[in-house]
């Protein structure tokens, strides 16, 4: 039976009340380059706020909580839960400063140093389809030793965002990839090879951008200054753990748990750790060591997913997700317009639920109707959604593609990364975005249809 609408005081109008609060408190977090706090204040103010103006109070509660049983939020909550312990495990033996040591040592600093990351997340990402699996293996590692070496923190961050991201576009097995593929009726070989003509630039000039401008050349600290502690190395073996099991298709959640018992193992057994450096117990109520630490040091952005799925279980339950995506997929009325909302429908219902391939999966059919009746052919379709789609998502702070890198790096490194700070310097998307609204004004790329080659 199909659920009845939840309704608002003050009519249409009404409904909108909790997205509006959430937008508000969002600026003025950006705005005051506030941590993930910030952000965790808007969504629970913006659920909060809605209350008094909803007509069935009992129906508005479900209607909050309903959204938190979205798979997706349990996914991203536990993955920043084990991936922060995972972190620990790494950031806590030495061997951010064993590798920093060694990466000083051979003079591959700060700019070199960010543009060489960015290549390697874009290896890790094509090979595994993630971004968020990137982030979580290469933040620990790659961003405190970037930091070291001289590298700008912000650009640092950038270029691991950036590199996570692109595999998350072009892979053929990342989940966008294949969705917005088969949802276009377009086989995934036509529509990578198509798609290599907007992402490979935005990677290349990516890739130069953090040459020149991620670091100043030189490296915050000397090698003498640092401790090397070589058996620090073997710890190097969680972030390939974790993708190999990846690799191998396993969930998110067993791979990180993978890569923490083998540091666990690895830390005890070659003397890195004792037990009670992880597990400590020094009585008086408390509970210390590496694992709790980790764990409490994620609650704010824990917290956050949580009002940002009640948020969205709200607004799914009160129509207005219906709402914008019929308001945007009514904007096409030719063939550029189309091409237009193609990507910028995606990109809100990113927006509004934190997913890119949910949003092709639910307006999928709507957008291979419209393309097919302006004349929008199936490759350049499956594109606009991905590129455009998947940019304008990575381009909103309370994603997950900005949120989890903050929280990854605050947690690695002694810095302040905020989500704002992600988006800005989150180079790929950015330029991936331009090149798209280009490609759109131009028609670059709309030509490009493999069955007719």
């Amino acid at each position: 039976m199909e659920s009845k609408k939840l309704e608002f005081r003050f009519g249409a109008f009404g409904k909108y009340i909790p997205l509006l609060v959430a937008i508000i408190f969002v600026v003025i977090a950006g705005t005051h380059q506030s941590n993930v706090n910030g952000y965790c204040l808007a969504f629970f103010a913006a659920v909060i706020a809605g209350v008094p103006f909803a007509k069935d109070l009992t129906a508005y509660g479900e209607a909050a909580t309903n959204g938190l049983t979205r798979p997706i939020f349990a996914v991203i909550s536990v993955a920043v839960i084990v991936a922060a312990i995972s972190g620990k495990l790494v950031s806590s033996s030495g061997l951010i400063s064993t590798l920093a040591y060694l990466v000083i040592d051979s003079g591959m600093n700060g700019g070199l140093f960010a543009a060489i990351s960015f290549l390697i997340c874009c290896v890790l990402s094509m090979s595994t389809g993630t971004s968020v699996g990137t982030n979580v293996v290469s933040f620990p590692v790659l961003f405190p030793v970037g930091v070291l070496a001289g590298a700008n923190p912000a650009f640092m961050a950038g270029a691991l965002v950036s590199g996570a991201l692109f595999g998350d576009n072009l892979a053929p097995i990342s989940d966008t990839t294949i969705a917005s593929a088969n949802t276009q009726g377009a086989d995934m070989g036509g529509v990578v090879r198509t798609r290599i003509w907007y992402s490979v630039p935005a990677a290349a000039i990516t890739f130069f951008i953090l040459i020149f401008f991620g670091g100043h050349g030189s490296a915050a600290v000397t090698s003498a200054e640092l401790d090397f502690i070589p058996k620090s190395l073997l710890m190097i073996v969680i972030p390939i753990v974790v993708i190999l099991f990846c690799l191998m298709k396993q969930h998110l959640l067993v791979a990180l748990s993978a890569g923490v018992l083998t540091g666990i193992v690895i830390g005890l057994v070659s003397g890195l750790y004792k037990f009670s450096d992880i597990f400590a117990y020094p009585g008086g109520w408390k509970v210390d060591g590496i694992f709790i630490n980790a764990i409490t040091g994620t609650v704010g952005t824990v917290f956050m997913l949580y009002g940002v799925f009640m948020l969205l279980g709200i607004m799914q339950a009160s129509g207005v997700i219906d709402d914008i995506s019929d308001l945007l997929i009514g904007m096409a009325k030719g063939k550029r317009s189309t091409e237009f909302i193609t990507g910028a429908s995606i990109g809100v219902m990113g927006w509004i639920t934190g997913v890119t391939a949910v949003g092709m999966v639910a307006l999928g059919d709507v957008i291979k109707e419209l393309g097919e009746k302006h004349g929008v052919n199936k490759y350049r379709r499956a594109n606009l959604m991905d590129c455009g789609g998947l940019a304008l998502t990575a381009l909103a702070p309370w994603t997950v593609h900005a949120v989890l890198p903050a929280s990854l790096a605050n947690g690695s490194a002694q810095v302040s990364i905020t989500p704002l700070t992600i988006v800005t310097h989150n180079f790929y998307c950015i330029l991936l975005l331009a090149i798209m609204i280009v490609a759109v004004i131009t028609g670059y790329g709309a030509n490009n249809d493999p069955e007719k080659k």
